[in-house]
């Protein structure tokens, strides 16, 4: 692993009495420049393959779910001279699915011949090999280690949506895929949307700018219904493997989406870990289980978590996937003069409730917006590597996570210590694969 202020251990700080915003400060930024308000990290390409300001770039499509039609949708719109080339999915129908939404849209640049539409667990590898210039890696995230990895190899310039792992043997694979990446001047974007969304950039700057005074403290929550829930045990088909069907209802096992506070919740976790200035946390404790949530796979449906941070401060994540409860996705930063709430449209409020500043600019697409500083990078010559802070965010979830699942105090040191793997990477489409049961912590 890279140097980076996630590897200083937080208690030094704590212990000495060095103030959060010097800590930050002294520990270097965490590839966000700019962006210590949100902003990506982009710097002077070497042998960047930026190919001409007017070269046709090449996109290839990795995971032709909703998310990654909609990651297609917003590189075609990014940049005129762009074309959609290649697509892989583990199942030929989502490939002609999502062909079909986007062939109505962007009739003109979709070149995804026959034999560029790779069905199966391995059609990543021949979508590497096919041509590209740029993939989207928006399949479940267990796989993204490797999808990356391969894509770095190929020389690809990246896209890819969050989290980038389920487990530390992951986030340590991004870690160096993320390296080599750097040393070969290619792009790494990330998909932690809020950091490109204008309203949510400028309201973290002022609060980084210490307009509110200190952090003190954070609440994040994401009470939200089962987006996707698992499909009753008796609709599987008996030539199904354990592999397909589980990665069928990828949502339900741990080892493929991380379980709802990875796969989901991690946007608020990401937005904490802003607000904190990209700081590692000194430790966990959390609690959680599964309350609702009855199908045959091994994620829980909710967490609570309260992360430990340098100068005793205390920021809480809360999670649920519950139908017919309250739903909220709110975000709370509290400060030694006020607070701010958000996302969306932020607002500050003064320490007596008073609403003192919102965001009066024009708002754009998030997801968008990351797409066009990728594509205005590489059309620059310039290259934005966000992969090691990508994988530093999806490891404070990981910390959370294992937290609630062994019902211990982790501290991040022990979780970068941590080889933690959920799965085999040669798992193959025909494989047996038991997983298992749900964590009881206390029992690990």
């Amino acid at each position: 692993m890279s140097e980076s202020k996630y590897l200083t251990d937080p208690a030094v700080a704590a212990s000495s009495g060095v103030s959060r915003r010097r800590f930050v400060q002294s520990t270097g930024a965490l590839g966000l420049g700019a962006g210590v308000a949100g902003f990506p990290h982009i710097v002077a390409a070497q042998g960047a393959n930026s190919g001409g300001s007017t070269k046709v770039l090449k996109v290839g499509l990795v995971g032709c779910g909703g998310r990654g039609t909609g990651a297609a949708s917003q590189a075609l719109l990014a940049d005129p001279n762009v074309e959609l080339w290649a697509m892989a999915d583990a199942f030929e129908p989502q490939i002609k699915k999502s062909l079909a939404n986007l062939s109505r849209k962007f009739s003109d640049r979709i070149k995804v011949a026959p034999a560029r539409q790779f069905a199966g667990l391995d059609g990543y590898q021949k979508l590497m090999d096919s041509g590209v210039d740029v993939v989207l890696l928006t399949a479940p995230p267990g796989f993204r280690p490797k999808h990356l990895e391969a894509a770095v190899n190929a020389g690809k310039h990246i896209f890819a949506e969050k989290p980038m792992a389920v487990d530390m043997a992951g986030v340590k694979s991004v870690l160096a895929s993320a390296k080599l990446a750097q040393s070969k001047g290619i792009s790494i974007q990330h998909g932690y949307c809020w950091r490109f969304a204008p309203a949510v950039r400028e309201a973290y700057k002022r609060v980084l700018d210490g307009e509110l005074g200190r952090v003190i403290s954070v609440y994040g929550n994401f009470l939200v219904s089962p987006p996707k829930p698992m499909k009753p045990d008796s609709s599987r088909k008996p030539e199904w493997s354990d592999v397909e069907w589980q990665v069928r209802n990828w949502m339900g096992f741990e080892w493929l989406s991380g379980g709802p506070l990875i796969e989901q919740a991690v946007h608020s976790i990401d937005k904490m870990a802003w607000a904190m200035g990209d700081v590692a946390p000194i430790a966990a404790v959390a609690s959680g289980g599964r309350s609702q949530r009855q199908d045959s796979g091994n994620t829980y449906d909710h967490y609570n978590i309260a992360y430990e941070y340098p100068n005793g401060t205390i920021c809480h994540i809360a999670q649920r996937q519950y139908t017919k409860t309250h739903s909220e996705v709110v975000d709370r930063v509290f400060c030694e003069k006020g607070r701010m709430v958000g996302p969306g449209r932020p607002m500050f409020y003064d320490a007596a409730g008073k609403a003192i500043w919102r965001y009066r600019g024009q708002n754009e697409n998030m997801y968008q917006v990351s797409h066009n500083e990728l594509f205005a990078a590489i059309r620059a010559g310039k290259i934005i590597n966000t992969g090691e802070y990508m994988a530093n965010s999806t490891a404070l979830g990981l910390l959370g996570r294992e937290a609630a699942h062994t019902g211990k105090r982790l501290t991040w040191k022990a979780l970068m210590e941590s080889d933690d793997d959920l799965a085999p990477d040669s798992l193959k489409w025909g494989d047996s694969h038991k997983v298992p049961g749900v964590p009881i912590p206390g029992r690990g």
